[in-house]
């Protein structure tokens, strides 16, 4: 099953009463674990949680920790990227060469890099984490 087939098979389970906007997004790691997540909305919309981190959080509750392919598909007619804030998140755990495959559920896809979805990201080089 490819990346973005994992993505759609999950967003399937998307809780998004309210938006009705549904996502879903799946990683693989440099292990070659595939994680997926979808977005979960809740009443006060602040308080839901996006789709990529979702996945994150399997990944590392897995044990996993470094990100080597990313995949998102949405509920809309044109490939959307992710959020500022779970960009961020994935620049985390991956390089900015990490091939980011956006979708939407009528098969339209856009290719991309976490590079080029974050320039100048700020991420975990930067910090003394010793």
């Amino acid at each position: 099953m490819s990346l973005m087939d994992t993505a759609r098979k999950v967003r399937e389970n998307a809780y998004a009463p309210y938006s009705n906007f549904k996502v879903g997004a799946a990683i693989r790691t440099t292990s070659g674990n595939v994680y997926g997540g979808v977005n979960v909305e809740n009443v006060a919309y602040p308080e839901g949680t996006c789709a990529e981190a979702g996945a994150i959080a399997a990944m590392i509750a897995a044990g996993d920790t470094r990100i080597a392919e990313v995949a998102v598909i949405a509920d809309s007619p044109i490939p959307v990227s992710p959020c500022g804030g779970c960009r961020q998140k994935l620049a985390e755990f991956g390089n900015g060469d990490v091939p980011v495959t956006l979708g939407t559920t009528d098969g339209k896809t856009m290719s991309t890099t976490l590079a080029d979805l974050l320039p100048g990201a700020f991420t975990s080089d930067y910090m003394d984490r010793t």
